[in-house]
């Protein structure tokens, strides 16, 4: 079964997260960022991964702790899921256009971890208000961080990067769309190398 759950508790987070790899696309939750639900539910869609996330934090500092320990957690899950990563595809890319937007992602599940980020975003917040009248911001320079600490975590080579587009809720979207459809691509099983470890050294690490 290629599950896992793991919970990581620090002065500034709590993040709790199970994932499936081999889901439905089925999200339940818990996070005090409404942008990033909306990312974590369209990245648990389009890789048909089943996942959980209950997460807190010292948003009285700013987001950048809990978007930050998100990714970590759920960088950690992949490489827990993944175990010896036998039968895996290992790599996987997709080139993801939503509307005027054109994001690419490819991925490599190589036990080496590296981060490539170009998503030109214009470095504004996005703003919100919600039906109750409340305003907020999301941080759009800590998507940056989301997907580093991820990497480094899940232990691959990702390159995320814009190739056109205008809007930044558009490109970060996008960008989690290509991301979750690479994801999907590698971590799937190759049934005419099921039972083989999809290095030449024998081992992925």
């Amino acid at each position: 079964m290629r599950k896992a759950e793991i919970r990581r508790s620090t002065k500034e987070t709590d993040v709790a997260i199970s994932l499936d790899l081999d889901g439905r696309g089925e999200a339940s939750l818990d996070l005090p960022i409404g942008f990033m639900v909306h990312m974590l539910n369209t990245f648990a869609k389009h890789g048909l991964f089943d996942l959980t996330v209950r997460a807190s934090g010292d948003l009285e500092v700013d987001q950048h702790h809990l978007v930050e320990d998100t990714g970590i957690v759920l960088g950690q899950c992949f490489a827990k899921a993944l175990g010896e990563k036998r039968g895996i595809r290992r790599t996987g890319s997709c080139l993801y256009p939503m509307d005027e937007t054109l994001a690419r992602a490819a991925v490599d599940l190589s036990g080496r971890p590296f981060l490539f980020f170009e998503a030109a975003l214009g470095g504004a917040p996005l703003v919100f208000r919600s039906p109750g009248g409340t305003e907020g911001a999301f941080q759009t320079d800590i998507i940056e961080d989301f997907w580093q600490g991820f990497a480094m975590n899940a232990s691959c080579a990702l390159h995320l990067d814009i190739l056109r587009g205008r809007s930044d809720h558009h490109k970060i979207e996008a960008l989690f769309k290509a991301a979750a459809r690479a994801l999907r691509d590698a971590c799937e099983i190759d049934s005419r190398a099921a039972d083989l470890v999809p290095s030449a050294k024998g081992v992925i690490a």
